[in-house]
């Protein structure tokens, strides 16, 4: 009878792999550290992890269920080649998108969308709010994800924090939440969570324990879930000073803390 492994769910972007202007790299050029290219778009490179920390995580996934949980839908998760064997689970759209061996698992989606239409209000009466109160002077883009959620790209600076606010508020009142980070705004129904996929694959495979790292207020559900759980010294987690006893905040910021994380994954 196989035992079964401890399960390691991981967000990906500013957590695992880094885009260029998130690297970090503050330390003299002599001293930077070799980089794996994980991610390419259109043809050029995207994200990044060290190569100590893509070969730590190609030995880890070979002793755990390394499962990567992302708010990325499942098109721009599937850009992402991570080292070590593919994963047999994945999570997508922050919970919304259940991969089982590469395929989306209808059952899980159906439940989903009905605890959703129970607990919610629509994507398109959000959709709709976002785009009538949003200032063409600082949105760039509007998007919705899998038919989920919805969240506008934005000039960070122009973006008034007040309007931030007001929409958290309206959007909490329907069951939904917003979060703030880098230069997109997400509005998200409360139900859809990674913790609630995670738990899902916890179930299935009868994991003993389950290890989780994130950056970001997205992912704050999955580390209060998790046994024990990191975060970086960056991220909307970092800023508002968030923890709790059984997440350690790291101090260190960028790429390195990606590498960080997996080391502490592979320590348990």
């Amino acid at each position: 009878m196989t035992t079964a492994r401890t399960l390691v769910a991981s967000d990906l972007d500013r957590t695992l792999i880094y885009s260029t202007a998130a690297l970090s790299l503050s330390m003299p050029d002599e001293r930077a550290p070799r980089l794996l290219c994980v991610e390419t778009y259109e043809q050029k490179p995207l994200s990044y992890m060290t190569e100590t920390a893509a070969a730590l995580l190609g030995e880890l996934a070979r002793t755990v269920t390394f499962v990567p949980t992302t708010t990325r839908t499942r098109e721009q998760y599937e850009r992402i080649h991570l080292p070590g064997p593919a994963p047999e689970f994945a999570i997508c759209a922050n919970g919304g998108e259940l991969l089982v061996r590469g395929e989306p698992d209808p059952g899980w989606r159906a439940q989903v969308h009905r605890t959703l239409a129970a607990e919610c209000a629509t994507l398109e009466e959000v959709h709709e709010r976002l785009l009538r109160t949003a200032d063409p002077a600082w949105l760039l883009k509007a998007r919705t994800a899998a038919d989920l959620f919805a969240y506008l790209v934005v000039d960070r600076d122009l973006l008034p924090a007040e309007w931030v606010k007001e929409l958290a508020v309206w959007a909490g009142d329907r069951g939904w939440t917003v979060s703030l980070q880098g230069r997109k705004v997400y509005a998200v129904p409360r139900p859809l969570t990674k913790s609630a996929a995670v738990a899902e694959v916890a179930r299935r495979t009868g994991a003993p324990r389950v290890l989780a790292a994130g950056d970001s207020l997205l992912d704050a559900d999955l580390l209060l879930a998790a046994d024990r759980a990191w975060r970086p010294g960056h991220g909307e987690l970092a800023d508002a000073g968030w923890t709790a006893p059984h997440v350690t905040a790291l101090a260190v910021r960028g790429v390195a803390a990606g590498e960080e994380i997996v080391r502490a994954f592979s320590e348990g």
